[in-house]
């Protein structure tokens, strides 16, 4: 099964949101509402590339680390590679906010990244965003 890389991502940004506009105003409520934090932001994304395609997946997936680790937004974009099982592959990203997140998701090479990849996986990737808990 082919996946894109940028549809995931816009799924998962979409379910970040919660609640109904229409029901939680100050107005109606009473109440304000409290902006949420802007917490920094992990991503972990799990790659899963079919036996003999690992050194492929590398040398493709250099473009997007070299590329997204310049972004201002980045606080850091490593990729990893199981030692067991050396097909399966690990995207460690830490953004310094969902606007960064946002901002990574638009650019061209990760719309590009997906595309690139889409013959080299064997099964679904795996994408988590995680808030990091702010100090207090």
């Amino acid at each position: 099964m082919k996946i894109n890389l940028a549809i995931i991502a816009a799924i998962l940004i979409g379910f970040g949101c919660t609640g109904n506009p229409k029901t939680n105003t100050p107005a109606q409520t009473g109440t304000a509402i409290q902006a949420a934090p802007d917490y920094q932001k992990m991503i972990i994304a799990r790659v899963y590339i079919k036996p003999g395609m690992e050194d492929t997946f590398i040398n493709t997936a250099k473009t997007i680390i070299e590329n997204s680790n310049k972004e201002e937004g980045c606080l850091g974009y490593m990729l990893y590679q199981e030692p067991y099982e050396k097909t399966n592959f690990v995207f460690v990203e830490k953004y310094r906010n969902q606007a960064a997140i946002d901002a990574h998701f638009a650019t061209e090479y990760f719309k590009e990244f997906g595309t690139k990849i889409a013959d080299l996986i064997s099964r679904p990737t795996e994408i988590k965003i995680i808030d990091i808990a702010a100090e207090k």
